[in-house]
């Protein structure tokens, strides 16, 4: 009983010893908690129906959020994302209908478009060394233009009958009583994480936050590592492009606004520290879900959109603020607003 009382023990302290896993229990906690909350305030929130809503409204954002999770563990943001999402909305979308090509070639075209947005990226931050937050704002708003532009400013008409497998695979399917967009989430989920707590891609990743100048002196091609991080958060955004085309069944060519905005919010809720070097993507699935909770359970309270962008806006404030205290063990307003997605000073 003592040696497996001891080997019990030893887990334990190897699990919370984990970078970050204080603040994933904390916020797992608090999602179990208000869960409870508005299960008491309304039952229907537990409802199946509820359920599924809430499933279909938070994986989208669990997606985006994880590659955004990739780029704030090395200190920048992908503020792109989100018009990424719309672009490749858009250009799937148009692709099916103004050009008759199947779904498949339609969809590797679209997300080979979105890779090339990464890369421009990881480029402009990585090499160029401009800093995280201009470079994907100028992303940002070539993207979203892209988006407008592919058919002639218009939202699309609705992709053919002959896209029902599309529309199958990424939305209205279900396999083993599950909609495919939350096996979609998961399979990325596993790969992902995989990639960043396995490899030698998720140390450098870790590395590069951590430390940019004790990573470039130890042998880390910092320029590839870097820009690689960009390239999946395009990724990412573009699957997420693909599923919100499947949803509509058509392009819009505001898909995907504000998402950036989302993903930061479901990453620093979940631990992601906005310094850099440190987050688990188990935390983003968390501050996903808590992001969806906080918004489906206010919206079951009654409470209008307003008041539930406010109270999501606070959270994210004051997950930013515990992780800022935590790292440094002080709360310095003038370092926060200075260092956010801006390169480190050994950079430049």
């Amino acid at each position: 009983m003592s040696k497996e009382l001891f080997s019990k023990s030893r887990v334990l302290k190897k699990i919370l010893s984990i970078r970050g896993i204080g603040q994933v229990i904390s916020v797992t906690v608090a999602l179990i908690l208000m869960s409870v909350i508005f299960g008491i305030i309304n039952p229907a929130f537990f409802s199946p129906e509820n359920t599924v809503n809430l499933l279909r409204q938070v994986v989208p954002i669990l997606i985006i959020g994880m590659g955004q999770s990739f780029v704030l563990i090395t200190g920048g943001i992908d503020l792109s994302i989100g018009s990424v999402a719309g672009m490749s909305c858009m250009i799937s979308a148009t692709l099916m209908t103004r050009t008759g090509l199947d779904p498949l070639t339609a969809s590797l075209i679209t997300i080979a478009a979105c890779l090339l947005v990464g890369l421009i990226n990881g480029i402009l931050v990585a090499k160029a060394k401009l800093p995280a937050f201009i470079a994907t704002l100028g992303t940002m708003i070539i993207a979203r233009g892209i988006a407008q532009l592919a058919n002639g400013n218009m939202n699309t008409d609705g992709i053919p009958e002959a896209t029902e497998g599309f529309k199958q695979l990424f939305y209205y399917g279900e396999t083993l009583g599950l909609y495919n967009p939350v096996w979609i989430g998961l399979i990325l989920f596993l790969f992902f994480n995989f990639i960043l707590n396995r490899t030698r891609t998720g140390r450098y990743t870790y590395g590069i936050g951590s430390n940019y100048e004790a990573a470039k002196l130890s042998g880390v091609n910092v320029v590839a590592a870097e820009t690689l991080v960009y390239v999946f958060s395009a990724f990412l955004a573009g699957i997420v492009g693909l599923i919100l085309t499947a949803q509509s069944g058509m392009g819009t060519m505001n898909a995907g606004t504000g998402y950036e905005l989302n993903a930061v919010a479901a990453s620093v809720i979940g631990g992601v520290s906005t310094m850099g070097g440190q987050g688990l993507l188990f935390g983003t699935v968390i501050g996903s879900f808590i992001w969806g909770v906080l918004n489906n359970g206010l919206q079951f309270a009654g409470a209008p959109l307003a008041l539930r962008n406010l109270v999501i806006g606070i959270v994210v404030i004051i997950s930013v603020l515990i992780d800022r205290v935590a790292r440094s063990g002080k709360l310095d307003l003038s370092t926060m607003l200075g260092s956010f997605g801006k390169k480190k000073d050994s950079e430049v």
